[in-house]
């Protein structure tokens, strides 16, 4: 991170925020990218929301870009959280 740039809370490590100035990167250099950041969301963060938020960031200024349709996809394929396993799922009797 140079001087004067921000520490984004959605993107702390800048690997979103990089991806967007990588020049000629295609959609699976972007991909390894997200999953990178996706392994770094703190479990009391919903990566959904985190994704939403660096759409609206970087999304809108470069809707072509690899990074954007990758976001995206993750978006959409964000399963609703729900509980599993665990005693209390097990059936009774």
């Amino acid at each position: 991170m140079t001087p004067g740039e921000e520490r984004l809370a959605e993107d702390p490590k800048g690997l979103i925020r990089e991806s967007y100035r990588i020049e000629g990167i295609d959609a699976g250099q972007c991909r390894s990218i997200f999953l990178d950041w996706a392994l770094s969301v703190p479990a009391d963060r919903s990566a959904a929301d985190l994704m939403r938020a660096l759409l609206e960031r970087y999304g809108t200024a470069h809707p072509d870009h690899p990074m954007t349709e990758v976001l995206r996809q993750g978006l959409a394929a964000s399963p609703q959280p729900r509980r599993r396993g665990g005693w209390r799922s097990r059936p009774r009797g």
